[in-house]
């Protein structure tokens, strides 16, 4: 609730007390005081009328809301659930405590009692999580779900947050002001439709007590969270299977045309050995010196070692580096010289890695081992 707008309420209403009762005592009437007294106090102010007001429209309007009691007062976000039902579900099935988690037992409204554990003045303010430190989840991940028309265009939209791509799970957050730059980020489901000075007053450690679920017309009233999630999932993961097999396809037709002499892994590595090396092998567990450059399939270059003059080390076979380097580099003896064509599920897939690597990427890296320790 806002302070200063119960103060301006009890001063208004404290103004009004005092000049009925001033012109009352003019004219002398002890029982036109009494009612012209009992009428100012059930009198509704013009803001409470107002907020009344707002508060029938979104009750009267067809559609599926969040309603967030807090520790600072109501805020009533309206939720997208056509656009982004995946999203949309999840968010709900966990509201409703049908959602199987592990933090909290099944039949237990998951929001209920956690607390927006970041706050960042004029950007945003973040909660559920279940451990209250921006670490927490509901113990699984689901894809990226975006529409075209859903943005964060000013105050009051409601997002996903996340770790990275594919990496959904329970934590939102609230805009305090438009935020462009987490377009295509993050999954926007919903936007503020009562509270938004409610959502500017929220501090770190600020509570929802409760968080419910409103149904508001037909369509809302069918609407199954749960049901939501996984069609939309399945739906998701299909795609991302098809996507998968489209750009498995695009890449063997590339290293066809561009590579004929290159051989293959069983994981679907592709190599070509340029220079053969009489030195130690590369083994796992060994740490090995190499010289690298890497371009994307269209020949731009993103990154170089020879180009900072400085050979890059790492403990080959520990997942320090993506798939197709520790597969490819076991290959070579020291003093090889190779060229890697590296698919994307050997790099780094779906997620890309941003301002250098696209998403589903196909990379080639020459390279040369100089040394094994």
């Amino acid at each position: 609730m806002n302070n200063n707008l119960i103060m301006k309420t009890t001063n208004f209403a404290m103004a009004l007390f005092a000049g009925l009762f001033a012109a009352c005592n003019a004219n002398g009437s002890n029982k036109t005081e009494t009612a012209s007294l009992s009428e100012a106090m059930n009198q509704p102010t013009e803001q409470q009328q107002k907020m009344s007001q707002e508060n029938l429209k979104w009750k009267e309007t067809p559609g599926l809301y969040a309603e967030f009691q807090t520790s600072k007062g109501t805020i009533v976000c309206e939720l997208d659930y056509k656009k982004v039902p995946m999203t949309v579900g999840n968010f709900v099935a966990l509201a409703e405590g049908k959602m199987k988690n592990s933090a909290k037992k099944e039949g237990v409204p998951f929001y209920d009692g956690l607390v927006f554990h970041r706050v960042i003045a004029n950007f945003m303010i973040q909660g559920g999580d279940p451990q209250g430190t921006g670490m927490g989840g509901p113990g699984y991940q689901f894809a990226d779900e975006f529409d075209p028309s859903l943005r964060h265009t000013g105050p009051g939209i409601l997002s996903m947050a996340n770790a990275g791509p594919g990496t959904n799970g329970s934590q939102f957050f609230i805009t305090h002001k438009e935020t462009p730059w987490l377009d295509g980020k993050h999954s926007v489901f919903g936007h503020v439709v009562e509270g938004q000075k409610v959502v500017d007053a929220i501090a770190q450690g600020d509570k929802i007590e409760k968080l419910s679920i409103v149904r508001v017309g037909d369509e809302a009233q069918k609407f199954d969270g749960l049901k939501a999630f996984a069609d939309a999932q399945a739906n998701a993961i299909k795609k991302q299977e098809d996507a998968k097999k489209a750009a498995r396809a695009s890449f063997e037709q590339l290293v066809k045309e561009k590579y004929p002499k290159a051989k293959s892994t069983a994981s679907g590595l592709y190599y070509i050995i340029e220079k053969q090396g009489t030195g130690e092998q590369a083994v796992a567990g060994k740490t090995v010196e190499v010289h690298y450059t890497g371009t994307l399939a269209d020949g731009t270059k993103f990154d170089s070692s020879l180009d900072r003059g400085q050979p890059f080390s790492f403990q080959l076979g520990k997942g320090m580096v993506i798939r197709g380097w520790d597969e490819g580099i076991a290959l070579l003896k020291v003093g090889s010289k190779a060229k890697f064509i590296i698919p994307s599920d050997l790099g780094y897939g779906e997620r890309g890695f941003p301002g250098a690597i696209p998403q589903n990427a196909t990379l080639v890296f020459d390279v040369e081992l100089l040394g094994v320790k």
